[in-house]
């Protein structure tokens, strides 16, 4: 920018006005066996450009302002501020339930519970997902509701308990895991990992040694493969065949509902890994959808959430990036 003024040259951005876009009560930066101090000194209000930045706030919710009448209005209107308080950290137990509360607890409301129902796991199925087998094919269905749940490892358990609830044969895809970068030879390799050890390992981000679809079952990409033809990191889909090397899909959410697409196993790896080598997965890039992460749910829109909490959540942000995701006018169905 020194050619337009060059006085430009010194200034942030060459004197470019530049927007950035944010909810800051979401999840925070996540550091690795990070303290709260390295977490909060990751954060974008630490960086040395945030002193020259003006925030503008905004104040409506858009979602939750239409209701069919005057007392809906009003009882979306509290749900709002009630998320709001939430991301603000400004909701506490009461004096009754503070004796039994640690710091940070979050008392849920009951009319956003199921009392009525044992709690249970198939109850939170059911309610999540209502006739299920006379749904489960449809797109429609399948694009507007999901459980979250704050681990990996209950996202799985979850989604494997929905997909054998799915008529027809189980399928089975295996993995070819390989290693790079490894400092020393084959046969430490081969002494130190050996292939069962490599299958074994589950990581954030990576699809399991074993995929188990089924026809009919919902899924999501987990990486960009072609974004000119809608395929891209959450981009969600129906399996409709299990081929022997590959698997075909049908896009169920966004601009290109409807399109079919033949997805292989492709050669993957992590991102960061705490690994002292360099895993690779060959697998195709796919997990199934009916449960998720609360990470991953940052940006989406559902119009029937299960939260299932088997452990507490980590802070405040992950739980008001959840119910955030719940716009539906139906929100007393929220578990």
């Amino acid at each position: 920018m020194k050619s337009v003024d060059p006085t430009r040259g010194d200034m942030p951005f060459g004197g470019i006005t530049i927007l950035l876009g944010g909810d800051f009560r979401q999840i925070l930066p996540v550091i690795t066996h990070g303290e709260r101090g390295e977490i909060v000194s990751s954060c974008i209000t630490r960086c040395r450009l945030w002193s020259i930045c003006k925030v503008f706030v905004l104040t409506q919710n858009m979602r939750l302002t239409k209701g069919g009448d005057d007392i809906e209005i009003e009882e979306l209107k509290n749900f709002a501020k009630w998320i709001l308080d939430i991301g603000d950290g400004k909701v506490f137990p009461n004096t009754v339930d503070s004796a039994r509360c640690v710091e940070d607890d979050i008392i849920i409301p009951p009319q956003f519970c199921d009392l009525q129902n044992e709690n249970s796991v198939e109850n939170m199925i059911k309610a999540t997902y209502p006739d299920f087998s006379e749904n489960c094919n449809k797109p429609h269905y399948l694009s507007e509701r999901a459980i979250l749940t704050p681990t990996n490892q209950t996202v799985s358990h979850l989604n494997s308990l929905i997909v054998k609830k799915l008529p027809g044969e189980l399928v089975s895809y295996f993995s070819v895991d390989s290693v790079e970068d490894f400092g020393g030879t084959e046969a430490d390799l081969n002494n130190a990992f050996p292939v069962e050890y490599l299958n074994s390992i589950n990581l954030a981000g990576m699809p399991p040694h074993e995929l188990k679809l089924k026809v009919g079952a919902a899924v999501m990409l987990m990486r960009n493969l072609n974004q000119t033809l809608g395929l891209c990191n959450g981009t969600r889909m129906i399996v409709t065949k299990c081929l022997k090397f590959c698997v075909e899909y049908e896009v169920i959410y966004g601009s290109f509902v409807g399109t079919s697409h033949f997805i292989p196993r492709m050669e993957l790896c992590p991102s960061e890994t705490r690994l002292p080598f360099k895993l690779v997965r060959k697998q195709m890039p796919l997990q199934i959808y009916y449960a998720m992460t609360i990470n991953k749910a940052q940006g989406q829109s559902l119009g029937n959430v299960g939260l299932y909490l088997p452990k507490s959540v980590f802070i405040h942000g992950p739980f008001y990036v959840a119910i955030s995701c719940y716009f539906s006018k139906r929100f007393k169905d929220f578990f």
